[in-house]
């Protein structure tokens, strides 16, 4: 309906429907330009000419041509009175209660005049079309503007979408301004507004004002009796207050009945006859059977103070969790924000004495709770370490990977893209890490951050078993030969490490890396049945490993092939240092392999 509803306004802008397009000039048609709506190029400006017209107070200004007449009227409009049409014709929208077909037409009007959003009677009839259609935040931030200030029809809308929101305060604050309006409209247009005043009056705690307007309302109207209800619980009459609640549970609707269902919860923990325990499993009843608006708000809002002084921390985060995401809870949502941030944050240190693997799935159920900014990624990255020390590789890499590509941004990916790429591989996942490098590339990188990550690709690709691709990757490192060398160690091809492998100078005091190359070496060599080179290998290094615990690795190793015994080669072969020559790439080599 609505879209139809657009496009006849829309459409109307070039011509009346039915009748013949007229033929454009060569003229015109020159000037026209593609994408340009033609009602704006058009249409003479209507903003000037409504903010002169008198300012609508009441509910009395909502009328207009609708139906049948109204379409006819916009059907054969033109161009010099189209804008008031579409006025008049939104303002009858208005009048029916029809909110999101009058934001339809005001929106039609703005694009054919701009200056329309400056004008006080045009952003009033839009505050009220979205209150009707429930986005409250927009709606009072439309009726704001200081000329509608003391405007009662606007203080009586903003009162209603205030109150919808959950803002009591602030609804409250608007009654007396908003009742010449609200007074002015017959008992059956009255009734929303006084109900929306009602409640946020009980929420606001001032349950003795909402029952003097109830008043107002027929004894068993099961809305008003939802409120008395809520009303005499608050003030201190919880068996009259559960009769009204009953009441209007028997003659409701679904939605008076499920708040009837809250309202008989919260009068019996007024007066105690219902245990948190067993008011948490109502609650969670409830919810299961009703979802968004008021109703799930306030249960949420219920189950986060039970939680919280039970000092139950799944269940805070649980519920403050799904307030944050599904409902806007105003000036509440930063404090309360801030307290789960808190809690999380100490669940998830070393000494909060919650296991691992459960603080890890805290963090990931409820990510989005984590403190902003180098606060939050020291947390996270805190919390992946505990996982990679505890070889939770796959877990670790899942809460960087939110980090890498929810969080950060720009040059920060890259020393990331290392990290999470490193921890996929340690899981079993070169893929994943290959993906994690490849959608990550910036021009911005420094030289040492892109060798880093060709290192990493480099030994994803060797784990997918794309062993010339690898060494592809490895082109202008400085490092590829020692890490070409490892990755040749790692596959056996033993004449190309032969090759590869870079012998340290034979010296006193070899460091492990060099000991590892030189054995490695002898290996290789071994494999290959080249005694003579072994035997030079022996001569070149035998003062240098005489002194060292490896010395009699290197002696075995170093034999004729012919006369080493199987058992001493692999004793020969434990006894190789584990220190890669080829660093932290080597590490991460060994580590998956």
């Amino acid at each position: 309906m609505r879209t139809a509803l657009i496009a006849l306004l829309a459409g109307a802008a070039t011509g009346t429907p039915h009748a013949a397009a007229p033929v454009a000039t060569a003229e015109a048609a020159s000037a026209a330009k593609p994408g340009l709506n033609a009602a704006a190029a058009v249409l003479p400006p209507f903003a000037a000419e409504l903010a002169q017209m008198p300012m609508i107070s009441g509910g009395a200004g909502w009328h207009g041509e609708t139906g049948e007449t109204g379409w006819a009227l916009l059907a054969a409009s033109r161009p010099e009175n189209r804008q008031l049409r579409r006025w008049n014709y939104a303002l009858g929208l208005i009048g029916e209660g029809r909110g999101a077909d009058a934001l339809g037409v005001l929106d039609v009007m703005q694009g054919s005049d701009r200056d329309l959003g400056l004008v006080a009677p045009f952003l009033l009839a839009r505050g009220v079309a979205l209150t009707l259609v429930e986005r409250d935040e927009d709606a009072v931030s439309a009726l704001s503007i200081e000329e509608l200030a003391a405007n009662p029809e606007a203080c009586a809308w903003r009162m209603r979408a205030l109150a919808h929101a959950g803002d009591a305060q602030a609804a409250i604050r608007q009654v007396n301004c908003a009742l010449p309006a609200i007074n002015g409209r017959s008992p059956d247009a009255r009734a929303p507004f006084v109900l929306a005043a009602a409640g946020a009056a009980i929420d606001a705690g001032q349950p003795g004002p909402a029952l003097a307007w109830l008043k107002l309302f027929d004894d068993r109207d099961p809305e008003a009796n939802i409120l008395r209800g809520r009303a005499l619980v608050a003030t201190g009459d919880p068996q009259g207050g559960q009769l009204r609640l009953e009441r209007a549970a028997l003659s409701g609707d679904p939605a008076i009945k499920a708040q009837a269902r809250l309202g008989t919860i919260e009068a019996g923990m007024a007066i105690h006859s219902l245990s948190p325990a067993a008011a948490l499993k109502q609650l969670d009843a409830l919810r299961f059977g009703w979802r968004g608006g008021a109703v799930e708000r306030r249960v949420l809002e219920i189950q986060l103070a039970l939680a919280n002084e039970a000092h139950d921390l799944r269940a805070q985060l649980r519920a403050g969790a799904a307030l944050i995401r599904y409902f806007k809870v105003g000036a509440k949502a930063a404090p309360m924000l801030a307290e789960l941030q808190a809690a999380l944050s100490a669940a998830l240190g070393p000494d909060s004495g919650v296991p691992l693997s459960e603080a890890a799935g805290l963090y990931w159920d409820y990510r989005e709770l984590a403190p902003a900014g180098a606060e939050g990624d020291a947390l996270v990255l805190r919390l992946a370490g505990r996982l990679q020390d505890a070889s939770l590789y796959a877990r670790a890499a899942e809460l960087l990977q939110y980090q890498l590509t929810q969080r950060a941004e720009d040059v920060a990916q890259g020393p990331l893209s290392v990290k999470v790429a490193s921890l996929h591989i340690l899981a079993g996942s070169p893929d994943r890490a290959l993906d994690a490098i490849r959608t990550t590339e910036q021009p911005s990188y420094s030289d040492a951050m892109r060798q880093d990550r060709k290192r990493v690709q480099a030994v994803a690709l060797l784990r997918l078993g794309k062993v010339d691709a690898a060494m592809s990757a490895l082109e202008g490192l400085p490092d590829a030969h020692a890490i070409r060398a490892e990755m040749r160690w790692q596959v056996k091809d033993w004449g190309s490490f032969v090759t590869e492998n870079a012998l340290p100078a034979p010296k006193a005091g070899l460091s492990e890396p060099a000991q590892a190359a030189v054995l490695r070496q002898a290996v290789a060599l071994a494999m290959l049945g080249r005694e003579d080179q072994l035997e030079a290998l022996n001569a070149r290094y035998a003062a240098a490993f005489k002194s060292l615990p490896s010395g009699q690795a290197f002696e075995v190793l170093t034999r004729k092939v012919g006369s080493i015994d199987p058992a001493a080669i692999g004793a020969a072969m434990s006894a190789i240092p584990q220190a890669s020559p080829a660093g932290a790439t080597g590490d991460l080599l060994d580590a998956a392999s």
